[in-house]
């Protein structure tokens, strides 16, 4: 059975609560990811996406420099162990209705596997694979 370990992607982007959209947004740009983890205290409490940015605070009309990724990060966070197996977050994606799931080692972020990693190693035929495994775009 294929661990998480195997097909994550090691080293996620993450930032402490208090830190502002706008760093996150730019540290997405630059490399080439659509998502970051959000920390307090050292300990994984949150992700946030571009599509939060978007959908939280840019169509809210609020003012980038005010909101931090703890205003907007989702709450409740599932996570992976680097151990689990890729069965695993098979079925906490679709139970959850998930498209990235961060993996953590006793609360520290070791890596995160998205919808577009587990269909690279389980239907690499696929769209999603192919789109998954190209190059991002700026």
């Amino acid at each position: 059975m294929q661990s998480i370990q195997e097909v994550m992607t090691p080293n996620p982007v993450t930032f402490s609560a208090a830190a502002p959209i706008t760093d996150a947004a730019r540290a997405m740009r630059d490399s080439g990811v659509g998502d970051v983890l959000v920390e307090r205290d050292g300990v994984v409490c949150g992700i946030v996406t571009d599509r939060d940015i978007v959908v939280r605070v840019v169509a809210e009309d609020c003012d980038l420099n005010l909101v931090s990724l703890g205003d907007i990060c989702t709450g409740t966070l599932v996570a992976l162990s680097p151990t689990d197996s890729v069965e695993d977050a098979v079925r906490l994606m679709r139970t959850e209705a998930l498209r990235r799931l961060p993996v953590c080692d006793d609360g520290h972020p070791v890596g995160i596997v998205s919808l577009g990693d587990l269909a690279v190693e389980r239907d690499p035929g696929s769209v999603l694979a192919d789109i998954s495994a190209a190059r991002p775009t700026s």
